[in-house]
C-alpha cells in the first residue's frame, strides 16, 4: 500500500504542472501586439501557439519510452532546465518566423515534465491518483494562467522581449525547486526492452479505452487552443478594444477553473468517470455559444464555462486513461499527449483559417463542430464500452 502524499508533495505535483505550463500558451495574450511587431497574418500568429502544441505532440510518445528505461525525476528536472533556453530566447527574436521556432523548441522540454509526471503520478500515488491528478490539473491550469498573466502584464510595463527574459528566469527557480522537493521515485520498475516498449505501444492503439481517450482529449484541445487564442484578436478589435493588460486580465477566469478542476474526484466519486465527461463537455458547449454575446460580461462568462468544462474534461479524462491501462502507464500517457497537442495544433491552424474567413463566429461554428464530436465519443464509445463491461 502507498503512503499518503505529504503536504509538500502535494504542493510539488502541482507546481510541476504549474512550471510546465507557464510557457505553452504565454503568447496568447500578447498575440495582437505580436502580430503588429512583427507584421504577421492570423494564420503565422497562430502558428506562433500551435508551434508549441505541435512540437509536444510529435515527442510526448518517445519521451515515455525513454523514461520508462532512464527513470522519471531526471526527466522532469532536465526538461524544465532545458525549456529555461528557448524561452530567454523569444526575448531577441525579430521575426514570426524566429518566433515560432523558438515556440517549437519550448515544446520539444514539455513532454519530459507532463507525460512523464502523469507516469510518476499513477506509480507513487496508486491510492490518491484521482487527488493527485487533480492537483496536477490545478497546477496547469494556474500555469495556464500566470503564463498568459505575466506575459500581458510584462509587456504592457517592460515590454514583451524583457518580459520572457524575467519568464525564463521563472522557469529556472522552478527547475531548482523541483530538484530539491520532488522525491526520487520509490515504485519505478526501469524497463531496458525497447522492442517491448513498442509491442506495448502497439497493444494501446488497439485498446478503445485508450484510443476514445485520445481522440476525445484531441478535441478538447483543439478547442481551448482555437478559443482562448482567438478570442484575444476579438477581443483587442472593435467594440472592444482590450490592451494586452486587459486581455491578460480576462484570463483571470483561469482561476475558476483551478478551483473547480479538484472538485472531479467528487463529480467522478457520484457519477462516475463518463458522465462527468460529459457534463464537462456540455457545460462547454453552453460557454462557447456564450461568448457569442455582445456585452463584455457575458462573453466573459462564456469563457468561464467553456474553460471550467474543458478542465474537468481533461482531468477526468485522464483518470479514465490511467485507470484502464495496467502496463506502459507513460506510454498510454505518450499517445494521449500526441492526440492531446497534435488537436491542439490543429486548433490552431484550422481556428486560424476560420477568423481569417469569419472572424469569431466562424471560429466559433468549427468549435462546436469539434466539441459535438467530443460528446459523441464520450457516449458512443466510453460510455458504450462501460455499460458492456458490466
Amino acid at each position: 500500500m502507498n503512503k499518503q502524499p505529504s503536504l509538500l508533495e502535494r504542493l510539488t505535483i502541482a507546481m510541476i504542472g504549474f512550471f510546465a505550463f507557464l510557457q505553452v500558451y504565454s503568447v496568447q495574450a500578447i498575440l495582437p501586439v505580436l502580430q503588429s511587431d512583427l507584421h504577421a497574418s492570423e494564420v503565422q500568429i497562430g502558428m506562433a501557439v500551435g508551434a508549441t502544441v505541435l512540437a509536444i505532440a510529435l515527442i510526448s510518445p518517445f519521451i515515455g519510452m525513454l523514461s520508462d528505461a532512464f527513470g522519471r525525476k531526471r526527466f522532469i528536472v532536465g526538461s524544465l532546465f532545458l525549456l529555461a533556453l528557448p524561452t530567454a530566447m523569444i526575448g531577441f527574436g525579430h521575426t514570426v518566423d524566429e518566433l515560432i521556432f523558438w515556440r517549437f523548441l519550448q515544446g520539444l522540454s514539455i513532454p519530459g515534465i507532463t507525460v512523464v509526471l502523469i507516469a510518476y503520478i499513477s506509480e507513487e500515488y496508486k491510492d490518491s491518483l484521482t487527488a493527485m491528478m487533480s492537483l496536477y490539473v490545478s497546477g496547469t491550469v494556474l500555469g495556464g494562467f500566470s503564463g498568459r498573466f505575466f506575459a500581458g502584464y510584462l509587456e504592457h510595463f517592460i515590454g514583451w522581449r524583457h518580459g520572457y527574459l524575467a519568464m525564463a528566469g521563472l522557469t529556472l527557480i522552478g527547475a531548482v525547486w523541483v530538484l530539491n522537493s520532488l522525491p526520487t521515485s520509490r515504485h519505478f520498475v526501469v524497463s531496458e526492452n525497447f522492442k517491448s516498449a513498442f509491442a506495448t505501444l502497439i497493444s494501446h492503439t488497439k485498446n478503445p479505452h485508450v484510443i476514445s481517450s485520445c481522440v476525445l482529449g484531441g478535441c478538447v484541445l483543439f478547442s481551448l487552443v482555437g478559443c482562448f487564442t482567438f478570442i484575444n484578436l476579438h477581443l483587442a478589435d472593435a467594440p472592444y478594444q482590450l490592451s494586452t493588460a486587459q486581455l491578460a486580465n480576462i484570463f483571470s477566469i483561469y482561476l475558476i477553473g483551478m478551483a473547480i478542476t479538484p472538485l472531479t474526484t467528487q463529480l467522478i466519486a457520484h457519477a462516475g468517470m463518463v458522465k462527468t465527461i460529459m457534463l464537462a463537455i456540455s457545460l462547454s458547449v453552453i460557454g462557447i455559444i456564450l461568448t457569442l454575446s455582445t456585452p463584455l460580461s457575458l462573453v466573459i462568462v462564456g469563457l468561464t464555462l467553456m474553460s471550467s468544462g474543458v478542465f474537468i474534461t481533461q482531468s477526468a479524462t485522464i483518470s479514465y486513461l490511467t485507470s484502464h491501462v495496467n502496463q506502459g502507464r507513460s506510454l498510454a500517457s505518450g499517445l494521449y499527449y500526441f492526440s492531446y497537442y497534435g488537436g491542439g495544433f490543429i486548433g490552431a491552424y484550422g481556428c486560424a483559417i476560420a477568423y481569417q474567413m469569419g472572424a469569431w463566429n466562424g471560429t466559433v461554428v468549427l468549435i462546436l463542430i469539434l466539441q459535438l464530436m467530443a460528446l459523441m465519443i464520450a457516449w458512443f464509445f466510453m460510455h458504450q464500452k462501460t455499460q458492456s463491461a458490466h
